[in-house]
């Protein structure tokens, strides 16, 4: 029996495979440094554990509501407001099974077979993907230093076809860590509404912003469709636990759809997230951020020397996207032997862009900083090799 056509849209997510095969080589005995995934070394913070424990021992693990804990979606509009100036009805926020759960949401709503997307290359490949699930085709628009590795306003209205339906924005990005501005998201959702469309906007790494204050597009744009999750900032990657907001006249269908996708998000995951908004909280978060930009020098500083460092450093999120075309023209291959003689994992350009992703890859600065440094004294021997040979 045949499966789905619509599965041809969706390819195989190649970081994957690679951290198979490092585990793999951690299991036979070798010594891998981690860059690959998304997900730093932090553990759940202890208010957000403490919290789950005694929401599982007072037995609330029934379903909650489909757009979430009343108390959550409360919690969620006050951080709107104290820390991006933005009012947000708690009653527009919709938690979902990780951003994942509102990014599939958003794309059975927002377009259908026939519809057009413009979205950013590279970009995180299931971006492209829900939106291919859905029945539409996704226009990526090749980006680099000239508009800040962002679709800006400018990319947006030159691309803007007669079947375009909606903008993706990923602020900061994966995989290049870069940021648009309060003027550009601006820019952005009006070049968009003057054509009559639709602005989503991914915010998952929004609170790692390092030398820009970070910004949501609710504060700037109030109907655009905006995605976040407790994954990345708030340290909770295996809770799940994500959320849209929307604008008012968008609430009823998604909900209704939500009751049919997955009735509602983990309970003991959202009870958990209450606390992840408390002031202690904060202070644990903020301290990994500042921890996160110092891996950030540190990797900068390393790969400066062997003459790698980007031209534009990343501006939030925990990756490096760097241009290895000095070397190969086949990140894949690159990866994987530079895992297999060095024991550095990384991940190829291939699985985020369309356009020149043959000769970048991502690293991701998600472990210390001894670490790190060993990291780029491995690198710079394969590299050392590749030019010799």
């Amino acid at each position: 029996m045949p499966w789905s056509s619509r599965l041809d849209a969706v390819a195989p997510f190649r970081v994957m495979s690679l951290l198979e095969s490092a585990q793999a080589r951690e299991a036979a005995g070798h010594d891998v440094i981690h860059l690959e995934v998304g997900e730093p070394d932090f553990p759940t913070p202890a208010p957000v554990l403490a919290a789950g424990q005694q929401a599982l021992a007072r037995g609330q693990t029934r379903y909650t509501p489909a757009a979430g804990l009343p108390a959550l979606r409360e919690a969620i509009a006050g951080h709107y407001a104290r820390h991006f100036g933005a009012e947000v009805d708690p009653q527009r926020i919709l938690v979902t099974p990780g951003a994942s759960g509102a990014l599939l949401l958003a794309s059975q709503l927002l377009v259908e077979a026939g519809d057009r997307v413009l979205m950013a290359d590279p970009t995180y490949p299931c971006n492209r993907h829900f939106m291919a699930l859905a029945g539409a085709e996704v226009d990526v628009v090749p980006v680099g230093p000239a508009s800040g590795w962002q679709l800006d306003a400018e990319l947006v209205a030159r691309h803007w076809g007669e079947a375009t339906r909606l903008a993706m924005l990923a602020s900061p990005s994966n995989p290049t860590g870069h940021m648009l501005d309060a003027a550009g998201l601006a820019a952005v959702a009006e070049t968009v509404a003057g054509r009559g469309g639709a602005l989503l906007v991914d915010e998952i790494y929004q609170g790692l912003c390092y030398e820009l204050a970070p910004l949501s597009a609710a504060a700037v744009a109030p109907e655009a469709f905006v995605v976040n999750s407790f994954s990345k900032y708030f340290g909770m990657t295996g809770w799940r636990l994500g959320w849209l907001v929307a604008p008012e006249a968008a609430v009823e269908p998604l909900t209704r759809l939500a009751q049919n996708v997955f009735l509602a998000a983990p309970t003991p995951a959202q009870h958990a997230a209450l606390a992840a908004f408390s002031p202690e909280c904060r202070e644990l978060l903020e301290a990994r951020r500042g921890e996160l930009q110092r891996r950030r020098d540190a990797l900068l500083a390393g790969l400066a020397g062997l003459g790698l460092a980007p031209d534009l450093p990343p501006q939030g999120a925990f990756y490096l996207w760097l241009d290895i075309a000095r070397y190969s023209r086949d990140s894949e291959a690159f990866c994987r032997r530079l895992l297999e003689e060095e024991n550095v994992a990384i991940t190829p350009g291939t699985d985020f862009a369309v356009h020149g992703g043959e000769h970048h890859v991502r690293i991701a600065f998600t472990t210390d900083i001894a670490r790190l440094e060993e990291a780029v004294a491995r690198l710079g021997r394969f590299l050392a090799r590749q030019e010799g040979g």
